[in-house]
């Protein structure tokens, strides 16, 4: 039973080798045996299997010499280690290589050959065969190419712990260590791909391009990635198309429709070369020029694509490429490569026939690896270009330098450093199982595997520990996803002067160490746009947005597709296709293109424009007119009319208007806080301190007269100091207000923001409104008062008419007031302040004028009248007004009792009083000299009333004469005690207009 176990496997394991005959692998012999997965084929042909027959294995077609290049980089490695004294000394590795055609069954196929070899050695039939051909299981595999191979292969070899050390594979997906236990590589991420992509479109501004991606593990979490990174960035994709080399023709013609019809240049690419082919042939063949190809690493460098017939299409491509290594010794290994040298080396016979177009007769019969290669010659030489009814033989001294092919491309070795670094990754983890210490290794109680007897999983457990120096000098280690960290090279494709063909020129370099926003250098001296331009192609769904402008969204478009908005007013943009405008500082507004912001126009009512120019001219007139009344005054102090006119209060009144004058000038010029809390208490006491002067000139005016006979309380409320005294309290009245509003809401200077928006108005926050309309109200009400009494006092002598004057200068006042409240409501800024000088002022003239300008022409202009007759004669004149108007009521009252009695009234000895109808004319009083004569004669004299006229007729005796004469001087010295000499007149006569 055991013997028939034995020859079982047995079978199974050579039907498993037959299907590999020696031409599809390159093997060797050793004590530790690596696997190894190259694309030395592009492809399988296509074949219908309808399985009439046997299923037969699918044929290989496409040589792709890059990939021998890479198996022959693993070779190169294992012979450097084997011959290296300190690495692995006396001990031998062995290899077994085989071809995934770049396809997922290839791979398999392969792979279960080295699943199924360690099976056998798990069994341990040694001791029951006698395997002389029996290899050692294999440890590790180095491979695959491809993204989706790989997941294919990781999936198996996870499932006994084998690991698998890719040198191409950069899928994020291969990261998961849950899924792929055993997969390492040595080349980066993709992710760090793909934010590099969104890099690049965002360095040169792009943000309208489209996506292709190979439908497999690589091309879809790629693009993936690079979609999460472009929507960062405000990058828009116009179209996303999948591809695959194994795409029927209409699929091909949809996706090259798309691209045709689409309005973005820049084409973003996540695939391998061969799957990518199709596409670009069909592109070609339509030539569809001005794309810009952004390339991942996959096929930024592949010869498939990367064709000078192809370059008129695909020359503005820019992609990715991995950092360059340096191999010592591989260029002239690979210049060794000869079909009858490379006797372990099966793709060693085909290579030679696909690069020099001939074919191998069959001779090699010594060769272990050719014990099938007639079945092969005859089934097509391995699917190259073409079979050997086409071909001449060749002779084998063909000199492999002569001939330019991607194989001796050794300049920039990326993805053949990776394998070498791959191989030596493995050799350091058996160096660390050949080193171990017991106690001190990775395994339980610190035991050391055994070298002669190592497993898989115990490789795989030092690599994921592994930490060593490359020739490079640089430290690799693998991290907690298996992945090492690497950086990018990035080039531009050239066409080459010299012999037409494709180049690819190094420029710039994406660091994934560096700070994010400085992993990215690019020189654009290097770049060639198309082969030819320097200017950077423009891709964007909309033109950018001029400074001063914003993107506006357009609805149902997306975010990239954007109309441009001018910005508005106190907003800005700086720079280009901004999304947003930006608020200017508070103290700026935006300049007339809204591409910055400049300081705000400041504006209060200032001195030097013409409109403060003119109300500080009109306040200085107001100034100087009322120091020429004051100087004339002061000059002619001792005249009648000075003296009549109360002269200590007519200084204190022309000191107040000269207050009132001065107090608008607080109101120019820029608001400061002692200015603000100046202003208003001083208009507000100066009219106050202007109006109770007014009104204790007027009330005691009205006092005289009134009084028929002076008493000791009328000389009490006609003294100079009680008036004085008055006025103070008045005045203090509106201190107080003053000193209240300073304390609780104190004014100060407010720059304001909210009026106009390029304008910052300076004004006085009153700090209460309350306050201030106290302070204009108890003005307002003091003036009413004094309306009142001079309105009373307006029929006063008819030739002392001061109070008529005070009356019109008080309407005045009233009329600037009321017409202030609605104008100082209404206006803002500097006009406020202004309102308010132009109220201040017409007030104070209306005042000054009034009251001063009439005495002024006439101390000026009519010195004739400036008399003490003038005086004396308008008192008498009231008098004979009073006393007729007492007469005319006491003889209506006597009237009507004698018609009630049915009796008649006799005259007095004195007088006799005769009435006439209402119609009858009155005829006006004779002059002032005329009357003074007539009253010495005893004349008669008619006196004029709204209701008759009467006629009073004096005769006076010399005692009537004298008696008249007693109580005149009474009434006078009555006035002269309360004053300095002539205050009888002072008190009783106002000046005539006339």
């Amino acid at each position: 039973m055991t013997s028939y176990s034995c020859c079982l496997i047995l079978l199974l394991f050579t039907w498993n080798t037959a299907a590999y005959g020696p031409n599809q692998r390159a093997q060797k012999k050793g004590d530790i045996i690596l696997g190894g997965l190259f694309p030395i084929h592009f492809g399988v042909a296509a074949k219908d299997q309808d399985l009439k027959s046997r299923p037969e294995s699918v044929e290989c077609i496409r040589y792709n010499f890059r990939g021998f290049r890479w198996l022959q980089a693993m070779i190169f490695a294992i012979e450097e280690i084997n011959s290296s004294p300190t690495l692995l000394p006396n001990m031998t590795l062995g290899y077994r290589i085989f071809d995934t055609c770049n396809t997922v069954s290839k791979a398999l196929e392969a792979t279960l050959s080295f699943v199924a070899q360690n099976k056998i050695d798990s069994l341990n039939l040694d001791e029951f065969c006698n395997c002389s051909e029996h290899i050692p299981s294999t440890i590790a595999v180095v491979g695959a190419t491809g993204s989706g191979i790989s997941t294919a292969v990781a999936n198996l070899l996870g499932l006994f712990y084998i690991p698998q050390v890719s040198y191409a594979s950069s899928s994020r997906l291969l990261s998961n260590k849950n899924q792929f236990k055993s997969f390492l590589r040595t080349i980066p991420n993709d992710e760090h791909q793909a934010t590099a992509m969104a890099d690049i479109i965002e360095y040169f501004r792009w943000n309208w391009v489209g996506t292709i991606a190979a439908d497999d593990d690589y091309g879809r979490p790629g693009i993936e990635k690079f979609r999460e990174e472009a929507e960062e960035r405000d990058i828009c994709i116009d179209f996303s198309e999948l591809i695959s080399q194994y795409s029927d023709e209409e699929e091909i013609q949809q996706v090259v429709e798309v691209i045709q019809n689409s309005t973005a240049r820049v084409i973003v690419v996540f695939s391998s070369g061969p799957d990518l082919e199709p596409l670009i042939k069909e592109i070609v063949r339509r030539n569809i020029t001005g794309k810009i190809w952004l390339a991942s690493e996959a096929w930024a460098s592949s010869s498939l694509i990367a064709m000078p017939e192809f370059f008129r299409v695909i020359g503005s491509t820019i992609g990715f490429a991995l950092k360059a290594g340096q191999i010592p010794g591989f260029r002239e290994f690979l210049q060794k490569v000869h079909p009858k040298k490379s006797t372990n080396n099966g793709f060693a016979k085909e290579f030679w026939e696909e690069t020099f177009n001939c074919y191998l007769p069959d001779g090699s019969k010594n060769s272990p690896a050719s014990t099938s290669f007639h079945k092969g010659h005859e089934e097509g030489l391995g699917a190259g270009n073409g079979t050997s009814a086409f071909r001449p033989p060749c002779t084998g001294d063909e000199n492999i330098t002569s001939v330019e092919t991607p194989y001796m491309d050794y300049t920039h070795l990326r993805i053949s450093y990776n394998v070498y670094l791959a191989v030596y990754s493995i050799a350091h983890a058996l160096q660390d199982i050949y080193t171990c210490t017991p106690g001190k290794g990775l395994f339980t109680n610190g035991s050391c595997a055994d070298i002669k007897k190592v497993e898989a999983w115990q490789v795989l457990k030092h690599l994921r520990h592994l930490n060593f120096t490359n020739n490079m000098g640089e430290q690799v280690d693998f991290d907690e996803f298996g992945d090492l960290v690497g950086n990018y090279s990035i080039i531009n494709w050239h066409l080459s002067p010299e012999d037409g063909s494709v180049v690819f020129e190094e420029v710039g370099h994406y660091n994934v160490y560096a700070k994010k926003g400085e992993r990215l250098f690019i020189n654009e001296n290097k770049i060639l746009w198309g082969g030819l331009s320097k200017e950077v192609p423009f891709s964007n769904c909309s033109r950018d947005c001029l400074p001063g402008t914003r993107k506006g969204i357009i609805e149902g478009e997306p975010t990239c597709c954007f109309e441009c908005v001018d910005c508005p007013d106190g907003e800005y943009s700086d720079e280009t296709d901004a999304s947003a405008c930006d608020k200017c500082p508070e103290d700026y507004w935006s300049n007339e293109n809204h591409t910055s912001c400049i300081p705000k126009q400041i504006e209060f009512l200032a001195w030097t424009e013409p409109f403060g120019i003119a109300l500080t001219l009109f306040a200085v007139l107001g100034i100087f007119l009322t120091s020429f009344v004051l100087g004339v005054f002061t000059k002619f102090r001792n005249t009648p009319i000075v003296k009549a006119t109360n002269r200590e209060l007519s200084y204190l009144l022309l000191f107040s208007l000269l207050c009132c004058f001065s107090s608008s000038l607080f109101f120019i010029g820029e608001p400061q806080n002692w200015t603000c809390r100046l202003r208003q208490p001083a208009f507000g006491i100066s009219f106050v301190l202007c109006i109770s002067c007014i009104l204790v000139k007027t009330n005691r005016v009205l006092l005289v007269f009134e009084a028929k006979i002076p008493t000791s309380l009328h000389r009490k409320w006609w003294g100079l100091n009680l008036q004085f005294l008055l006025v103070f309290l008045c005045t203090f009245v509106q201190i107080v207000i003053c000193v209240i509003w300073l304390y609780t809401a104190p004014p100060s200077s407010y720059r304001n923001h909210e009026l106009e928006d390029e304008i910052i108005f300076i004004t006085c926050h009153e700090g209460s409104l309350m306050a201030l309309g106290f302070l204009i109200g108890y003005t307002c009400l003091l003036a009413a008062i004094c309306f009142f009494f001079a309105f009373k006092s307006r029929k006063l002598p008819e030739n002392f008419n001061e109070a008529k004057f005070i009356t019109f200068s008080m309407l005045i006042f009233f009329i600037v007031w009321i017409s202030f409240i609605p104008a100082y409501a209404s206006t803002y800024g500097k006009f406020v302040s202004a309102v308010e000088v132009i109220a201040i002022l017409a007030a104070s003239f209306g005042l000054l004028a009034c009251i001063f300008f009439n005495k002024v022409y006439i101390i000026l202009f009519k010195p004739s009248r400036n008399t003490i007759e003038e005086v004396r004669c308008s008192t008498a004149a009231h008098a004979f007004k009073v006393a007729a108007r007492a007469t005319l009521r006491r003889s209506n009252v006597s009237r009507k009792r004698s018609n009630s009695l049915g009796g008649s009234t006799g005259s007095t000895p004195s007088s006799s009083i005769s009435s006439k109808s209402n119609h009858e004319d009155p005829f006006p009083l004779p002059a002032c000299a005329e009357r003074q004569r007539q009253q010495q004669r005893g004349c008669k004299q008619k006196v004029s009333f709204g209701s008759g006229t009467v006629t009073l007729s004096l005769s006076f005796e010399e005692p009537q004469k004298n008696a008249m004469a007693n109580r005149n001087a009474k009434r006078r010295n009555s006035l002269e005690a309360q004053n300095s000499d002539d205050s009888l007149m002072r008190h009783r006569a106002l000046l005539p207009l006339q």
